[in-house]
């Protein structure tokens, strides 16, 4: 079991956010694996809190699709299907190529600007191997990206899908070579932008997509076997 670990709430975050938070990085890291069971009582003595914090916190990673409540065995890190998440990867892929065909020519310097300091954080976050900022560094470029394109309702529905799926990310972190390749993608990407270059934008979206949900599978289909085709339940 972990270490315990003392809630430190200085920016007066209720203690449920804290928790949720804490338990959301050890998932997006791969510190929590899927379909792994996060008991209740366990989590007390980790965070030393009481019950009502972390139902509440679990509850909320419950809505982002990042744990599930299953009858008779409590909550569970979600464990994706191959099927799942080729799903989930083809609606993202078709939402995130919309988004960028309809992103504005040409691009406010001042947006560009803003994505390269964001790529200068993530490229430094991988250099140090620091990989809870490569993970936060890299979702905050895609929300600006993907936030060029001014519709809401896509910017909305891009975000809730990624968020499905931001456990298995580390899959594919977890190999040099894939955050290398993402750090190329991203600099690219602010070159196409730059230059109004629309069909090498939307190609190097749909590739940057590839990565992870193909570790993913592999590494499920290494453990589970490949037969399980159906949701998880």
């Amino acid at each position: 079991m972990p270490k315990s670990r003392q809630i430190v709430t200085a920016a007066r975050e209720p203690a449920a956010v804290v928790i949720a938070k804490s338990i959301e990085e050890d998932i997006v890291l791969g510190r929590r694996q899927p379909r792994e069971r996060l008991v209740e009582q366990d989590l007390c003595d980790l965070f030393q809190t009481h019950r009502g914090d972390v139902r509440l916190a679990l509850f909320e990673l419950e809505k982002k699709g990042l744990v599930e409540r299953i009858p008779n065995r409590g909550a569970l890190v979600r464990g994706l299907t191959p099927l799942e998440v080729k799903e989930i990867y083809a609606v993202r892929e078709e939402l995130e190529v919309m988004a960028v065909r309809i992103v504005p020519f040409p691009v406010d310097p001042r947006d560009i600007d803003r994505l390269e300091e964001l790529q200068r954080r993530h490229t430094a976050a991988v250099a140090a191997g620091d990989l809870l900022t490569v993970f936060y560094s890299n979702l905050s470029f895609h929300q600006v990206l993907f936030g060029l394109c001014g519709n809401a309702c896509l910017i909305e529905t891009i975000d809730l899908l990624a968020q499905k799926v931001y456990g298995i990310r580390s899959y594919a972190n977890a190999f040099p070579e894939s955050l290398d390749r993402a750090r190329r993608d991203h600099l690219d990407m602010i070159k196409a932008l730059g230059g109004s270059r629309r069909d090498d934008l939307v190609a190097l979206t749909r590739r940057h997509l590839k990565p992870s949900p193909e570790a993913y599978i592999k590494d499920y289909e290494r453990r589970f076997g490949k037969a399980d085709l159906a949701p998880a339940h």
